[in-house]
């Protein structure tokens, strides 16, 4: 009878985890699937999905150019192999069941991909005998910002690595507290193999998160991260990352470290490169009133450990854990990693304090930020929903249009660069801009084509990138986004107003060919 009520008591856990999961990540579903398509998040998404079509038509095939982006020079990319991959895997699982199984693999990878660090957590949470691991379980299933890292209809490379960073920092942290040799050496090389494949798919996050950890635990003890017993898993790691260097042949970018005027103005217009102000109610949002206190349990269980040195085992995720907040501050693309790391050391912040009520009193109250940002996103006011509508019903109009430009001809076209990945996937041709810090001249020239007055300028754009197709949107966002990137005003009647309003005012080698209430298109008639 108690083996029964223990099993029950587990399915039951399972299954509200489960829900907690796949309704905060599938909660935009009316955003992604839209009249019977698929309709992606983000321009990244759609470069993404762009890479899984390629492979799927030629198995076995590495991408290290992209066409489809800067056209004519291409781009090398810094996103890898794993994620392309296991997509079409999904989408062959899918194939049975739907004629869009690529799409659907796309939409639903994230999504699976959060259901698994929560599965993995459960699990890992369990055998460590937390205390107050539903705490950490809880913030892992609903903060907002890991919701948007695996959310539905973003085949994003953060999805994975918020799995792997997870498996990489819990092992290495179930390694250093077990007793048991056989276990931690089990524990070490789950570890080198969840940071060296999350390294392979960037060479950026996870590779400071490893450095810093290192270092950490250098400082601390520096005989036991050579020991004897850890030389498998360095081993084990440094094969993986020799295999990936084999597979990519390429070096990874740094260009977004770089100090580049250009690509500082054009960093400006994405969110997830902006800064985070410390006073930015974003935090509470994330991680609710428990941000406050954090600093003070942190203090108090490095200053007064109550076992010995075996509390300072937590020392170096603490180290990762302020360090990932500072680097939020500076790009908010870390708050994925300084939350991930926030929940899965708040079990061990929390186990001081005795009182259970207590703890999840405040625990509940202390989440009151998160279920209003909740409240909003799920019950939006009048001006979102309308928003929100407009959005679906822009993505279905280019859809519709992108698609008429298919052709097994190559006609290059230019259109506002977080527009041009969508249209790329749509219509099979290459565009000038694209959504990736690798394609920022193509960026920048179509910013000046958009800002040009000087329609001959406009034309030696056009020429020198072999254009076919231009897309004219919404002038005014496309003028103030280009005089961002640009770092200049807006003139008086820049091409992008010109193209837009008044479409019989196009310079002469513009031949207007299509239109709908989003976008209107034009064929470029210049000598190639």
């Amino acid at each position: 009878m108690q083996r029964i009520g223990r099993f029950a008591l587990i399915v039951f856990e399972i299954g509200l985890l489960t829900v907690l999961i796949v309704t905060t990540r599938c909660a935009n579903y009316q955003d992604v699937f839209v009249a019977g398509n698929v309709y992606f998040v983000d321009a990244d998404c759609y470069a993404r999905m762009a890479r899984a079509q390629m492979v799927r038509e030629n198995p076995g095939l590495i991408i290290r150019h992209h066409a489809f982006e800067n056209f004519p020079q291409g781009t090398t990319p810094h996103t890898t192999a794993p994620l392309d991959y296991l997509i079409v895997g999904l989408s062959l699982f899918l194939n049975p069941f739907t004629s869009h199984a690529l799409d659907l693999a796309g939409a639903f990878v994230s999504p699976l991909l959060a259901l698994l660090g929560g599965w993995f957590l459960w699990w890992w949470s369990r055998r460590m005998k937390f205390r107050y691991r539903w705490v950490m379980l809880i913030v892992y299933a609903i903060s907002p910002i890991l919701v948007h890292g695996t959310e539905l209809g973003r085949p994003d490379h953060q999805s994975l690595l918020i799995l792997l960073v997870a498996i990489a920092i819990c092992a290495e942290w179930s390694s250093q507290t077990l007793q048991a040799a056989n276990m931690a050496g089990a524990w070490r090389l789950t570890s080198a193999v969840a940071w060296a494949v999350a390294i392979w798919v960037s060479a950026y996050e996870p590779l400071m998160l490893f450095l810093m950890l290192t270092a950490t635990a250098l400082l601390m003890n520096r005989r036991a991260i050579f020991a004897r017993d850890r030389r498998a898993g360095w081993i084990l790691f440094a094969a993986i990352i020799a295999l990936a260097f084999a597979i990519e042949r390429r070096v990874p970018s740094v260009a977004i470290l770089q100090s580049n005027s250009h690509l500082k103005n054009w960093a400006s217009t994405i969110g997830e490169l902006a800064h985070v102000s410390p006073m930015n109610p974003v935090w509470l949002n994330w991680c609710g009133y428990l941000l406050f206190v954090a600093p003070v349990l942190i203090w108090m269980s490095i200053r007064t450990p109550r076992n010995g040195a075996q509390e300072l085992h937590a020392l170096p995720f603490y180290v990762l854990l302020i360090a990932t907040y500072f680097l939020t501050i500076w790009q908010a693309r870390w708050g994925y990693f300084f939350v991930l790391i926030f929940a899965l050391a708040l079990p061990a912040l929390l186990a001081p304090i005795k009182s259970s009520a207590a703890i999840w009193i405040a625990f509940v109250l202390s989440m009151f930020p998160v279920l209003r940002d909740w409240d909003e996103r799920l019950w939006p006011n009048e001006a979102r929903l309308a928003d929100r509508v407009e959005r679906r019903i822009e993505s279905a109009q280019i859809r519709d249009l992108a698609l008429s430009l298919r052709s097994a001809e190559v006609h290059p076209f230019l259109a506002p660069w977080w527009l041009s990945p969508s249209i790329a996937y749509w219509s099979g041709q290459p565009g000038v801009a694209g959504s990736s810090h690798e394609s920022l001249n193509g960026i920048e020239e179509s910013a000046r084509f958009f800002l040009s007055e000087d329609s001959q300028k406009g034309r030696e754009i056009l020429e020198k990138r072999h254009v076919v197709w231009v897309w004219a949107y919404d002038s005014d966002r496309v003028a103030q986004n280009s005089a961002a990137v640009l770092n200049q005003a807006v003139p008086l009647r820049p091409l992008c107003r010109v193209l837009y309003q008044t479409p019989s005012q196009a310079p002469p080698f513009l031949i207007f060919s299509a239109q709908n209430p989003t976008c209107k298109l034009y064929r470029a008639a210049v000598e190639r």
